[in-house]
């Protein structure tokens, strides 16, 4: 056991000096580090052999699951950096919302919130809610030595919206009906969904994990003033509320090309552009400030390997016009994916970016 006079060691350190953080911070690299959001999932064998019989909120729960999930990516591609084993909804199962992740349809909420009274049923998440979160960020941190995890959560608005909506929205009808219908219940449901995602992004990063990203799936549903009003305030209070820990915050939403000047004022350190958008188009759009993270299209990779080359290529070299450049996909790795394609991507970047 640790006595008080002994030091605590910084889970840090021994990430500081990757290329991903250095990438993130706009220092030089060696190489563009490459990482793929999904990267530990659906289109790996081995993740669909341990996760056999295994319901998906239990194996995020599970931190021996969650370590093994996490690392089967890094072990085969080879990537800069892993993305933690979890899901945005397992945040609000800990505060004790009754869900569940419906294969084919995705999380579903038994009894959506849409009254004051539905809000008061929504407590705040605290570090005891989810000591198996940082159980597993803890044991990963130990497996990963000097390859940096990525802690994440879910953004307010894409939470507000599964439950609001009770599941996958499609035209999120609920959703704005109740931002506009009722602009302060609104505004308190996502205040609140900005103190759970922020406390658990810092249980990620205070365990050890190297980096965090906020992903906003459905903010790409709204229009700039809308999102400025409504939704921008409270992802900021998220990722401001992790910035005295020192690790870099990357923000991302899917469809988002047009707000990325107002994601980017939202306080991160590196804007993720999905493949809507030109790399160099979207870092451009963020001000030219930022590192950027992006932005293969995730079709791609079902292409010849030619083009797909090709358009890999493309992407490192407009992301050296960048302060600093992370490689992904505009998305998450497709499930019928062949994964000896991931590996060879994960190659060319090294290889090209080297030069």
């Amino acid at each position: 056991m640790t006595s008080p006079s002994t030091p605590t060691l910084d889970p840090h350190r021994a990430t500081s000096d990757s290329t991903l953080v250095r990438a993130a911070r706009q220092l030089p690299t060696t190489h563009t580090p490459v990482w793929f959001m999904r990267q530990a999932g659906r289109s790996l064998p081995e993740y669909r052999e341990v996760r056999r019989d295994v319901p998906m909120l239990t194996a995020c729960r599970t931190p021996e699951l969650v370590t093994e999930i996490t690392l089967q990516p890094v072990r085969r591609h080879g990537v800069d950096a892993a993305i933690f084993f979890s899901d945005i909804v397992v945040p609000l199962m800990a505060v004790g919302v009754d869900l569940d992740i419906v294969a084919g349809t995705g999380p579903v909420i038994a009894e959506p919130i849409r009254t004051r009274a539905d809000l008061d049923r929504l407590p705040e998440l605290t570090p005891e809610h989810v000591p198996d979160i940082a159980e597993s960020v803890r044991l990963l941190v130990g497996e990963l030595g000097h390859t940096p995890l990525i802690g994440f959560a879910g953004a307010p608005f894409t939470l507000a919206s599964y439950l609001v909506e009770g599941g996958p929205s499609k035209n999120h009808e609920r959703t704005k009906a109740l931002m506009h219908g009722d602009p302060q219940l609104w505004s308190d449901l996502c205040a609140r969904l900005a103190q759970i995602s922020g406390a658990f992004l810092r249980v990620q990063a205070e365990a050890g994990a190297s980096a965090v990203q906020l992903f906003d799936s459905w903010a790409g549903h709204l229009s700039r003033a809308d999102y400025l009003r409504h939704v921008e305030p409270h992802s900021r209070t998220v990722l401001e509320g992790v910035g005295d820990l020192g690790v870099p915050r990357i923000h991302f939403g899917v469809g988002t090309g047009e707000l990325l000047p107002a994601m980017a004022d939202a306080g991160a350190d590196v804007i993720g552009i999905d493949y809507r958008v030109s790399l160099a188009d979207g870092a451009q759009r963020a001000g030219g400030r930022y590192a950027v993270q992006g932005n293969l299209d995730p079709a791609l990779l079902f292409a010849p390997w030619e083009p797909l080359a090709a358009r890999v290529r493309e992407i490192v070299d407009e992301g050296r016009e960048a302060p600093g450049h992370i490689f992904n996909l505009g998305h998450g790795v497709l499930p019928d994916t062949d994964p000896t394609v991931l590996t060879r991507v994960v190659e060319l970047v090294h290889e090209h970016s080297a030069r």
